[in-house]
This record gives structure tokens, C-alpha cells and sequence, in this order.
């Protein structure tokens, strides 16, 4: 099995910036992609990015496109989120999730494995 536990979450003012870790524990595999998903109350869990744990590809949801960007680190065995130009509508719990598969890493209902999540507070 695969453990996932994000970091680094909290409050910032808008415009700020923050970085969030996702350590995975157990077993990796060429085939996971590792994901970004938030989810805001009263609104569906919303997909951000995700990356490919063998090649580094990457793919970004338009509304954090140019203002997000997902790592890797192999050696580590952790995936990072840096949030740059910070809004309020970023606000939400983020979570990082692993598709074994990589068939619908698109959507939630694709992944297997999930983290806990970490609260991202942007304030305007």
C-alpha cells in the first residue's frame, strides 16, 4: 500500500505564496501519477495538477496554470505544490491522491490512494 501525508498548509493573504509537501511512504511505482485535488465547501473536489512519478509530466488545471507548479523529488519519495499568486479561491482543503493506473488522473474518482489533506486559507 501507498501512505500519502501532506504539509505545509495555513493562512496567507492573497498574493502570497505558499509550499506544500506530499510524502508518500510504502512501495513506488513507475506507473503512479501523483495529484493535486482541492475541494472548497459546497463545491465538488476540484482537480489542480498532477505530475508522473517515472517521467516528470505535468498538467495543470487553467485556474492555477501559471501560478502553481508540482515537483518531484524520487529520492525523497515526495511531491511538491508550490502556490505562488495566492487568491481568495484558492481557499480549500488540498489534497494528494495517487492514480495507480493513470487512466483518469483527471478526476478524483481515478485515484487510489489519498492524504489527509491540509487547509489552504488565502484572506483578501
Amino acid at each position: 500500500q501507498v501512505q500519502l501525508v501532506e504539509s505545509g498548509g495555513g493562512l496567507v493573504q492573497a498574493g502570497g505564496s505558499l509550499r506544500l509537501s506530499c510524502a508518500a511512504s510504502g512501495r513506488t511505482f513507475s506507473t503512479y501519477t501523483m495529484g493535486w485535488f482541492r475541494q472548497a465547501p459546497g463545491k465538488e473536489r476540484e482537480f489542480v495538477t498532477y505530475i508522473t512519478w517515472s517521467g516528470g509530466s505535468t498538467y495543470y488545471a487553467d485556474s492555477v496554470k501559471g501560478r502553481f507548479t508540482i515537483s518531484r523529488d524520487s529520492a525523497k519519495n515526495t511531491v511538491y505544490l508550490q502556490m505562488n499568486s495566492l487568491k481568495p479561491e484558492d481557499t480549500a482543503v488540498y489534497y494528494c491522491a495517487a492514480d495507480l493506473d493513470g487512466l483518469a488522473s483527471l478526476v478524483y474518482q481515478g485515484y487510489d490512494y489519498w492524504g489527509q489533506g491540509t487547509q489552504v486559507t488565502v484572506s483578501s
